[in-house]
């Protein structure tokens, strides 16, 4: 081979790096962010748990929930998900594994136990709040156990209340919290309120189980068992999930190597970049082939939001965002094979001329 022709693939080679390195680039910016966070008035299991310390729990019931699933779950505490639930969850969460949201490495959130550290709750007006460590638009359902719910049985769909007693859209934030109001039935005992958070800019959705006894004067059958010795639940402070962040394996920035359409997009582009440098014709070929060119449910509580969508912190792109992503990358690939075309063009001029 001459020297001149292996310049002109070398070249060749040259241009298909540069030309899809953006491309790359561009698909990580178009993927879109991930949201996480977890209940924390009245918290949730897995939060009260990581509060307690993931290496050494102080509750039998934590201390389970490790045994069962390692401590991994309880320092990805705000990980509790479901990537494509759509609004879906009742038909893809099968019983017995609301907790977990069927997730494997949550499974010790599903244990059937009375003695899960629990939050003290009244019935009347109530304040709640859910740590958004990743935050984004959506609306939150918060659901409460019936009356005669065993928390020593597997918690499943029909031991919830078939609707629930708040739902609320888009509610302002402040240090970190969602924060909302809603009316608490009348209940009595132990009892468990499970909430579903349903991204409106995502098919992602949320699940938290928050254990709780309603003190004396509510009134109802049910929650008795393990009422009057369940250790009491505690929140994460903010310097314990910071320092826990490094041991959590959650992405928050919703670009990492565990995005499954990012990791795609990325090996795409790296397996063209290997074939166009590998010395055939067939990606100048396939170069010139491109040629030039806040509101409140009606079956829930009438509470309103505690705030609108104004207020929410949103870290994601707007729904243009992936048009823009395409739009960007299409000039780049007519770039590309642009410089395919001229190369390659220069080639054949040097070939004919001799």
């Amino acid at each position: 081979m001459s020297a001149r022709r292996k310049a002109t693939r070398t070249r060749l080679a040259t241009v298909a790096a540069v030309g899809v390195a953006p491309l790359a680039l561009t698909g990580l910016a178009a993927a879109p962010a991930v949201a996480h966070g977890s209940m924390t008035d009245p918290v949730s299991r897995v939060a009260g748990c990581f509060a307690e310390g993931p290496e050494n729990p102080r509750s039998a019931a934590c201390k389970a929930a490790v045994a069962a699933g390692g401590t991994q779950a309880l320092y990805d505490w705000n990980g509790v998900n479901i990537a494509n639930a759509a609004g879906k969850s009742k038909e893809i969460i099968p019983d017995g594994k609301l907790c977990s949201a069927g997730n494997d490495k949550f499974k010790g959130l599903d244990l059937a136990r009375a003695d899960w550290p629990a939050s003290r709750l009244t019935s009347g007006n109530r304040t709640f709040r859910y740590k958004g460590t990743a935050p984004h638009k959506g609306s939150f359902e918060l659901y409460v156990t019936k009356d005669g719910y065993d928390p020593a049985k597997p918690l499943k769909w029909s031991d919830l209340e078939s609707k629930p007693f708040l739902k609320v859209t888009d509610p302002r934030m402040e240090s970190g919290d969602y924060i909302f109001d809603g009316v608490v039935p009348v209940k009595s005992g132990r009892h468990l309120i499970y909430s579903i958070w349903q991204r409106s800019d995502s098919p992602e959705a949320f699940y938290t189980c928050s254990d709780v006894v309603f003190g004396e004067g509510g009134s109802g059958s049910g929650g008795g068992a393990g009422a009057s010795t369940a250790p009491t639940a505690s929140a994460p402070s903010d310097q314990e999930i910071e320092d826990g962040t490094d041991e959590s394996s959650v992405e928050h920035g919703g670009h990492g190597d565990d995005d499954p359409k990012t990791q795609a997009t990325a090996t795409a582009a790296a397996d063209t970049a290997s074939d166009s440098g590998s010395g055939t014709d067939s990606a100048t070929e396939s170069a010139e082939a491109a040629g030039p060119s806040g509101t409140t449910d009606d079956s829930a509580s009438d509470a309103e939001p505690a705030g609108g969508s104004e207020n929410l912190a949103e870290t994601g792109g707007s729904n243009t965002t992936p048009y823009v992503a395409i739009g960007g990358a299409t000039a780049l690939a007519l770039g590309a094979a642009a410089l395919f075309a001229s190369v390659r063009r220069r080639a054949v001029g040097g070939r004919h001329s001799r």
